[in-house]
Order: C-alpha cells, then structure tokens, then sequence
C-alpha cells in the first residue's frame, strides 16, 4: 500500500479526480486528493487557464506544500494530471523521502543539478500532445535520467492530452484503461 497524493489539473477537482482517487483505493492504497482551486471547476482549458493564471504558480505550489505537509510522517507518492502533476513533480523532486511519482498528462520544467536519485518515476502521455511536445518530452527524459531518476514513459498515439477524464471530450476509455493498468502496477511495486 502507498500513501498518494493526487493533485488535479487546471480544471479543477473534477469527478474524474475523485474517480481516479477511488480506484486507487480500491487498489489497496492511501489517497489524498487536495482543492488546489477552493472549489472552482471548469469546463474549457481557457478558464482553467484563467484560474492558473489568477492564483499563480507559487500559491498553487504553496497550496500543494501545505496539502503535503500533515502526511509527510510517512514517505509519500506524488501523483497528479496535467497541471497537478507538473506541481507533483516539484514536490517530489524536493522531497528526499519521496517514495515515487505519478505523472499522468504532465511535466514540468527542472532546476539544475536536482537529484533523484532512484526515484522511480512513471509518466503517462499523449502522443502527440500540444501541452507535451515531443521535443521537450526528449528533454525532459534526459533531464530526469540525469537527474538520477528511474523513470518509465508511456505514450498513447492518437488520444487527447486528458485522455483519462471520462467527462472530456478528450477521454479514451482504452488507453485509460492501459494507463491505469500499468498505473496500479506500478503503485503496487513501490
């Protein structure tokens, strides 16, 4: 069993969310879902961005730290979709007791000279995807091997970049199906 941490995306806690957050459990694992957004969610990746932009990408980063902070006790797995994993990856990346990270749709950039050493790191992705380009997807790999990270990608050829939100047109029941299959397996082997 894992203690997990799901952090949404720029749409907000959707039910796919709370889902995704079920069916781990399910699976035998501790789920922590936090409202980045106090709330809000919407329905276009225009309002999601608005929000984003309202808030800032520092106090959604505090908000996440603050989330993190009453179960760092225990290690945790970071996990998060699109713009949430973006923001997991940096409090993985910053927590030297962190048991592993789940990307799912997401990444985000990596200072110099950040150390994961062994961290195991798996992230699913569209291909292509107009948020993940294939350019900075290479990068990124390099940038996290360098990093010393043991990191897994997945990528899914024709779906949308949201493709396991069952309530957006991007979703793809198959390749959800496929994600959270290697998914699970993955959380079960941490």
């Amino acid at each position: 069993m894992a203690r997990v941490l799901l952090l949404h995306s720029m749409y907000g806690l959707r039910p796919a969310v709370h889902q995704a957050a079920d069916r781990l459990r399910a699976a035998g694992h501790e789920v922590h879902v936090p409202d980045l957004y106090d709330g809000r969610v919407v329905d276009t990746p225009e309002e999601g961005i608005a929000i984003k932009d309202e808030i800032g990408r520092d106090e959604l980063l505090k908000r996440a730290v603050a989330a993190a902070a009453p179960l760092s006790g225990e290690r945790l797995v970071y996990a998060g979709f699109s713009l949430g994993a973006a923001i997991a990856q940096n409090l993985a990346l910053g927590d030297e007791r962190s048991l592993g990270l789940l990307l799912m749709h997401g990444t985000s950039d990596m200072a110099d000279g950040v150390s994961a050493d062994d961290l195991p790191v798996q992230l699913h992705v569209a291909d292509p995807d107009t948020y993940e380009p294939a350019d900075w997807l290479n990068s990124w790999y390099l940038g996290m091997r360098r990093a010393r990270a043991d990191v897994e990608v997945f990528r899914y050829p024709g779906v949308g970049h949201l493709f396991t939100d069952p309530d957006l047109a991007d979703y793809d029941a198959e390749a959800a199906g496929r994600a959270w299959a290697i998914a699970e397996d993955f959380l079960a082997g941490l």
